[in-house]
C-alpha cells in the first residue's frame, strides 16, 4: 500500500476537474445558486396497524422507482410497547409514502443497524454500528450475502469494546455504511465507528483493498489526507467514480478514487473551529441528481442542519434545518437521501426517531 503522503502528493498533481467528472483541461463552471427546499407535510402517510419506530438508523432511494427506505432499530420504550407494536427493521415507502413492503428484525439484520443503499438491482445493503458485519437483500427481503459474522469483531479482544485493529480481511468492527460500484459491484465498506478504514470487496464478498487508520490530533487539525479522527460515519460514490468518505470528528469530507488515491478535502466547518469536535458536522453526504451532480448535500448532524454545496466548489452556499421537535426541525437528523426529483429525505436518530421529506420550491 503506497503511504498517503505520497498519494497527496500525486492527487496535488491531479486536475480538480478529475474528480468532479469535468473534461481535462476545462475549467469548473462558477458555484450555482442553490436550490430552496421546503417541507412536505403530506410525506409519508401513516404507518400500518399500530406501528411506531424507534431510532432511524438510515434513509437510502431505489432511483429506479423513487422507493424510499428506511432503517429501524426497533428500540421503542417500554410505555410505547403497551399501545404499539415496534415496526420491522427495513421499511419500503413508495413514492407517495404509503408502506409496500418490510422485513427483518433484530434477531436478522445487524445490530444497531446503521445505514443503507440500493444497488442498481434494487437490492439492499446495511451495515449496523452496534455489530460486525454488513448484509445484501433482494427486492424481496431475502438474504444474499453477508460480510464478517455476528459479534465477531476485528478488535483487539474479539468485543465490541475493544480498540479496532484495523486490520481484518474477513471482518468488520462497527461498520457505518456500505456503497456500491455500480460497473463492476465492487463493495465500499465504512468501517467506520470501530475500525477506522475504507475497506473494499468484490461482489462476492473476497477481500480487495483497504485504506484509513486512526488520526493524531495534530493529524485532524491539519487535516492530513487519509487518516480518520474518529467515526468513518458514511460512503457515497460519485457519478465521476469518487468515494466520499464521512470523517465526522474531522469536520471533513475526504475524497478519493476507488484506489485509494486521495483527491481533496471538502471542510464542513464548526463555529469554534476546535478540532476533533466531538459531535462533528461531517455526517452524511448524497448528491443532486442531475448528472454532473451540481450540487452536494451534508448532513450536520452537530447543528441540526443540510448544508447545500456547490459540488465543484464544495463552497456551501446555504443551509436549512434548526434544533428541534416541530416539523421541519431535526433531532439528531442522521443520514439523507435524495429522489429523482430532487427532493431530500432526512432520517432522524434518537429521540426524532423519523423521517422527512423536503421537496425543491419552484
Amino acid at each position: 500500500m503506497r503511504s498517503f503522503t505520497q498519494l497527496a502528493v500525486r492527487a496535488a498533481a491531479l486536475p480538480l476537474a478529475l474528480g468532479l467528472g469535468f473534461e481535462l483541461g476545462a475549467m469548473p463552471a462558477k458555484a450555482q445558486t442553490a436550490p430552496k427546499f421546503t417541507i412536505d407535510a403530506t410525506w409519508p402517510k401513516d404507518l400500518p396497524g399500530d406501528w411506531i419506530t424507534g431510532r432511524l438508523g438510515g434513509v437510502c432511494m431505489d432511483a429506479a422507482q423513487d422507493n424510499v427506505y428506511v432503517v429501524n432499530r426497533r428500540d421503542i420504550t417500554d410505555e410505547e410497547k403497551e399501545t404499539s407494536t415496534s415496526a420491522p427493521s427495513i421499511i419500503k415507502f413508495n413514492a407517495d409514502g404509503a408502506v409496500v413492503a418490510s422485513w427483518g428484525d433484530q434477531t436478522t439484520v445487524p445490530g444497531s443497524i446503521h445505514g443503507c443503499f440500493v444497488d442498481l438491482s434494487g437490492n439492499v445493503w446495511v451495515a449496523g454500528n452496534g455489530d460486525a458485519m454488513i448484509q445484501k437483500y433482494g427486492p424481496d427481503g431475502k438474504l444474499l450475502l453477508q460480510i464478517g459474522t455476528r459479534g465477531k469483531f476485528d478488535s483487539v479482544d474479539g468485543t465490541r469494546r475493544g480498540a479496532g485493529k484495523n486490520t481484518a480481511k474477513d471482518q468488520l468492527h462497527m461498520p457505518a455504511a456500505a456503497v456500491i460500484d455500480p460497473g463492476n459491484g465492487d463493495i465500499y465498506v465504512a468501517d467506520g465507528y470501530g475500525n477506522r478504514r475504507v475497506i473494499v470487496f468484490d461482489k462476492d464478498g473476497k477481500f480487495l483493498r483497504q485504506w484509513g487508520r486512526q488520526a493524531t490530533d495534530e493529524e485532524t487539525q491539519k487535516a492530513v489526507p487519509g487518516v480518520f479522527a474518529q467515526v468513518v460515519h458514511c460512503i457515497h460514490m460519485s457519478n465521476a467514480g469518487l468515494i466520499y468518505a464521512c470523517d465526522r470528528q474531522g469536520n471533513r469530507v475526504q475524497v478519493f478514487q476507488k484506489d485509494g488515491t486521495f483527491v481533496r478535502n471538502i471542510p464542513i466547518p464548526n463555529k469554534s473551529g476546535k478540532l476533533p469536535d466531538k459531535r462533528g458536522t461531517a455526517w452524511w453526504v448524497a448528491f443532486s441528481p442531475d448528472r454532473e451532480q451540481k450540487f452536494m448535500y451534508v448532513m450536520n448532524g452537530g447543528t441540526e442542519e443540510v448544508h447545500i454545496l456547490d459540488h465543484a466548489s464544495g463552497k456551501i452556499l446555504s443551509s436549512f434545518g434548526r434544533p428541534g421537535h416541530q416539523i421541519g426541525n431535526f433531532t439528531h437528523g442522521h443520514t439523507i437521501a435524495v429522489d429523482s426529483k430532487g427532493s431530500i429525505y432526512v432520517a432522524e436518530t434518537d429521540w426524532g426517531r423519523r423521517i422527512q421529506k423536503f421537496k425543491i420550491v419552484e
